[in-house]
């Protein structure tokens, strides 16, 4: 028995949202507890979202379905472990600096003390030479400044809407702890042989001039046209005509390629031709990877043109002809191998020129020798390009560091590695929500063709934590690696000096150079579980709360994080690093196309926030399944609006009925209406439960939800005279047993709409509750044990109040208009129960006279005859 609720005269979800993250804040109300037994601990994978100018309403999406999970989970009484991380380094933020200050790194530059930028937010993009060059550590100086401002909105934000992050447990991905961690795994990764460097092509911006990983293409349609040139045989007075669109790789070709059983190229395999306009010889050879029916059969071989160039080039053992410098343009130095006087000539025509400017060149030059057959033929391809660059990517030769990652086996300790097996292993060990989720985890691992490039040529990162021996002669020996010791770490190779050295060796014969790139941004974030769960730093909670329970994350980059976590956890730990990977679907436009700032047709979700309230654009987003793709709709958010407002409402009027006590003994209802609606009560709770245990939250929603409006609706309305009792004619125990199922009605709708909306439950909880509802436990169905309801009682009093009320919206006349007689024609299976109900029935509807119950062919209940009094207005005033 709880004492009388303090309810407030006038309720509104407004200023809930201040009102309460203060006092959740004040209190508390989310904090983890360490000492928590590691059984009774749930620990969740927060994704750090990108800081880069602004969230957008996917994110609101996304976080809020783990903010259910993570309050379901406090409710069934764990401690919950719920932290937020930034991911603050890489390109995204380099791009933000660049253009909200005006300025653009030169690591040539010293460093300027007392460097103002010369723009403080523009809000438009400023062009690259309009951007002023400063020195690496000014550069990351402003990185730093914006991604710590942008941070503090981001969180103002989270917090407005009401996710119960333990806000103590925060990290950034540049921060010194995630510098550890990331390079501390990066050097057992080496030791173990699992991290190796290598010269070798491979795919490159020319924009951002760094290299790319295979995770990080998107194929998109790009225009080009194919051109036909005449190769000339060596040996004999024969053209081999040849269809390319990339004319201006011609000086790198270094073979003609065809399929071995390609008959119209038999008798030339082992032979010679030499290039148009170069003159150069190169050989013709045999390769299965040549496609018989693509354009003539045959094609050049650059070095390099594409990632079918490098196969040929690897498996045949071809020469190395490159001449892209990292910028996109052509090297101005003229090859060795082009020998004759007129290939020399034209190749100064491109050297220099980008490749659009020195194709027009080449194309030009064949074109007025004859070796150009016909006009260029338009056509559409596929093309890689980095997926936030804007151009179709290169292909160069570069020094980077990779991480095998299953897409080549490996030998260590003498035994041959299948990581790709090992990692299809791992996909099945974890359980994915919704589960057809896992296929593309699956068909990413099997389509591995390369190791996993981790190095980049930016700035703001993490530092390669590496220093390399400088030989007498002064060359960089990249073979003799000097690394630091994992208790110095985190260290930064451009200022640090290795063990042994002097700072004044550094660059000198005999001395030290420092790497100068960085890990990829995916290299730190696929170690979010170890960050946050303090590896190297705090051994008692990294015991507590990993592996992790929980993954929550886009459907768009399982082949990035989910993925890059789960093989890292799997080379260091040999486990899993989460039990459960919850996926999120896409928002889409008004157009169903998937929200992103690339596009343009992002919402901003501050907003949303203040015009409908947090607890609206939570239910928006609690309305759309894991996995599945949703539409961006105000007017769901309207309708969470109500569902909060009637919350507030219903609540209130049902727990001002309670007199001087609020009491939740449910051995107290007696009435076969009040056992009916506790007994459906019961069933909303078990599936309810049995939804969330199976990561469907919006199930959860909607039997809560479906419940509370047809308690509000139908039973409310239907007792509400009895629970009232204000002329005296209903006994102790009759009153006591409708006043007793409200009581529990609400306290359990009020918990099992906590996650959901928040802040008007812990409204509600507050007027006859001490603490927070959100540390309340789960309605479990164990206390209400032997109400034995009939819930068929429930539909059909529904049925005939809703018949009932239609007869006097129809007349146009107030629901407190009473009827003098009327007759319920009613289905002969629900005439039990309406009898059981009849004096409720007859106390809502305001019926005076005699109300009869009819047996009817019909399938729901419907008014026949009928006669309505006087309105109570014209009552009043005789």
């Amino acid at each position: 028995m709880l004492a009388n609720p303090a309810v407030p005269g006038k309720v509104s979800p407004d200023g809930l949202e201040e009102k309460w993250a203060k006092v959740w804040d004040e209190n508390g109300t989310y904090a983890f507890d360490n000492n928590a037994d590691r059984t009774k601990v749930y620990s969740i994978d927060t994704p750090p979202p990108t800081v880069s100018g602004s969230l957008h309403v996917g994110h609101v999406f996304s976080y809020t379905h783990t903010d259910l999970i993570a309050r379901y989970k406090r409710m069934r009484g764990y401690s919950v472990f719920y932290p937020m991380g930034w991911d603050d380094n890489g390109l995204p933020t380099e791009r933000r600096v660049q253009n909200y200050f005006g300025v653009r790194c030169d690591p040539s530059l010293p460093y300027d003390p007392n460097f103002v930028p010369p723009h403080n937010g523009t809000g438009k993009s400023i062009k690259m030479r309009d951007q002023v060059p400063i020195s690496r550590r000014n550069f990351i100086e402003l990185c730093w400044k914006l991604t710590q401002e942008d941070e503090k909105q981001f969180e103002a934000l989270w917090r407005q809407l009401g996710l119960s992050v333990d806000w103590s447990h925060t990290y950034q991905t540049i921060g010194k702890k995630a510098q550890k961690v990331a390079q501390a795994a990066f050097l057992r990764n080496l030791k173990r042989g699992e991290a190796y460097q290598s010269e070798a092509p491979g795919l490159w911006d020319v924009t951002f001039q760094t290299a790319v990983a295979q995770a990080e293409l998107e194929a998109r349609d790009y225009p080009g046209n194919y051109h036909a040139l005449a190769f000339h045989r060596t040996d004999a007075d024969e053209d081999v005509v040849i269809e390319t669109t990339r004319p201006e790789l011609l000086a790198a070709c270094c073979a003609l390629i065809a399929h071995p059983n390609d008959e119209r190229y038999q008798h030339l395999f082992g032979k010679t031709v030499t290039s148009p306009g170069f003159g150069v010889e190169v050989p013709v050879l045999a390769h299965p990877a040549a496609e018989i029916d693509k354009g003539a059969g045959i094609a050049m071989c650059c070095t390099f043109g594409d990632l079918t160039d490098v196969q040929w080039w690897r498996e045949l053992d071809l020469p190395t002809r490159n001449i892209l410098r990292k910028d996109g343009r052509i090297i101005a130095e003229v090859p060795e191998w082009i020998t004759t006087a007129s290939g020399r000539e034209l190749y100064k025509e491109m050297a220099g020129k980008t490749t659009f400017s020195a194709r027009k060149a080449v194309v030009e030059a064949l074109a007025a020798s004859g070796e150009m057959i016909g006009d260029p033929k338009p056509t559409q391809r596929m093309t890689n390009f980095f997926e936030k660059g804007d151009k179709p990517l290169e292909i160069v030769m570069s020094r980077q560091w990779y991480i095998r990652n299953g897409g080549r086996d490996y030998t260590r300790e003498g035994k041959k590695q299948t990581l790709n097996e090992e990692l299809i292993g791992r996909g099945n060990e974890l359980d994915f929500h919704p589960e057809f989720m896992h296929v593309r985890y699956d068909n990413w691992v099997r389509g591995l063709n390369t190791d996993w490039l981790v190095s980049r040529q930016r700035f703001f990162g993490v530092p390669i934590p590496l220093w390399y021996k400088v030989k007498e002669n002064g060359d960089v020996d990249y073979d003799a690696v000097i690394t630091p010791s994992e208790e110095n770490l985190p260290i930064d190779p451009s200022t640090d000096v290795p063990e042994g050295y002097s700072a004044d060796q550094r660059g000198q014969a005999g001395g030290f150079v420092g790497e100068v790139d960085i890990l990829d941004t995916w290299a730190t974030s696929s170690l979010s579980p170890q960050i946050s769960a303090g590896w190297l730093s705090d051994p008692k909670l990294f015991a507590s709360v990993y592996p992790m329970d929980l993954r929550p994350q886009g459907q768009d980059i399982i082949r990035t994080w989910l993925f890059s976590t789960v093989a890292r956890a799997h080379l260091e730990f040999d486990a899993l690093p989460f039990r459960h990977a919850a996926i999120s679907g896409w928002i889409l436009d008004p157009d169903h196309k998937k929200m992103s700032k690339s596009k343009g047709n992002v919402v901003t979700p501050a907003g949303l926030l203040d015009k409908h309230g947090s607890d609206a654009v939570r239910y928006w987003a609690s309305s759309a399944r894991l996995g599945t793709d949703a539409a961006f709709e105000e007017a769901e958010m309207k309708v969470g609006r109500r569902l909060a407002m009637k919350l507030l409402n219903a609540s209130k009027f049902a727990l001002s009925m309670a007199g001087d006590h609020i009491d939740l003994d449910p051995a107290k209802v007696t009435l076969p209406a009040d056992r009916a609606i506790l007994a459906r009560l019961v069933q909303v709770i078990d599936k309810a439960t049995e939804a969330f245990e199976a990561y469907d939250h919006t199930r959860a929603l909607e039997q809560a939800e479906t419940f509370f409006w047809s308690f509000c609706d139908n039973y409310l309305e239907l007792v509400k005279d009895r629970a009232n009792n204000f002329e005296g004619n209903y006994s102790e125990a009759d009153v006591a047993s409708a006043r007793c199922a409200l009581a529990i009605v609400v306290d359990n709708v009020c918990r099992l709409l906590a996650p959901f909306i928040p802040f008007a439950a812990e409204e509600v909880w507050s007027w006859y509750r001490e603490g927070s509802v959100h540390n309340s436990p789960w309605p479990v169905t164990s206390a209400l044990e032997g109400i034995g309801g009939d819930v068929t009682l429930l539909e059909a009093a529904g049925q005939a109040m809703a018949a009932l009320r239609k007869v006097k919206s129809e007349s146009k006349v107030s629901q407190r208009t009473p009827y003098l007689r009327v007759s319920l024609e009613v289905p002969a299976d629900m005439m039990s129960a309406l009898e059981e109900v009849r004096t409720d029935i007859v106390a809502s509807a305001k019926i005076e006279g005699e109300l009869k119950l009819a047996p009817s062919q019909n399938e729901s209940v419907t008014t026949g005859d009928f006669e309505l009094g006087e309105p109570p207005a014209k009552r009043n005033r005789k």
